[in-house]
């Protein structure tokens, strides 16, 4: 029988937000490590696959992409269901893409679970290559992130490659820590 640092972990990790946040490109560049600038909109869902080692485990992300498109949101009830963990990203550089921050959340935390416990949700604002055009500080993202009890907040580049591994990861040691 393995013992848990043997065992390979798979975790079903769902990433939604608004449309055009750069949920896709971030998607991107953890599994291939390139960045590509004219990504397609996403249509209803998307999805990838990527081994990531955390403390001496590997876990195996199957990670879904939802579309942020309004006429969309109807779809994510069905693909969320069964998530291990979420991340709920919004563009820095679009205030509008964090006010909506607790319908996105509700949607995805009423149909995500059948489970007792609930599953960690990171919060991550992306194009952080764009700070000269920023509208939502990172004070106020951290405080939009502890008032909704979120498992942390962090920032990323998908065009530099700045933090994208380091979320994953840290997603990834939550679900782990929260599968025990």
């Amino acid at each position: 029988m393995l013992n848990i640092e043997q065992q390979k972990l798979a975790f079903k990790l769902c990433i939604f937000g608004a449309g055009g946040v750069g949920k896709t490109t971030l998607i991107k560049r953890f599994v291939t490590k390139i960045f590509e600038d004219d990504i397609k909109m996403t249509i209803g869902a998307d999805f990838s696959i990527k081994n990531v080692n955390v403390e001496g485990k590997t876990a195996t992300l199957r990670i879904w992409d939802f579309a942020g498109e309004e006429r969309f949101r109807v779809l994510l009830p069905s693909f969320a269901k069964g998530a291990d963990g979420g991340i709920f990203m919004f563009d820095i550089t679009r205030y509008s893409s964090v006010k909506d921050i607790d319908d996105w959340l509700s949607i995805f935390e009423y149909f995500v679970s059948e489970k007792e416990i609930k599953i960690p949700i990171i919060m991550v604002g992306g194009k952080s290559d764009l700070e000269d055009k920023r509208s939502v500080q990172t004070e106020e993202a951290i405080e939009l992130a502890n008032k909704y009890k979120l498992h942390g907040y962090n920032e990323c580049s998908s065009k530099t490659g700045d933090n994208v591994e380091e979320i994953f990861e840290s997603i990834a040691k939550k679900m782990i820590e929260t599968s025990k």
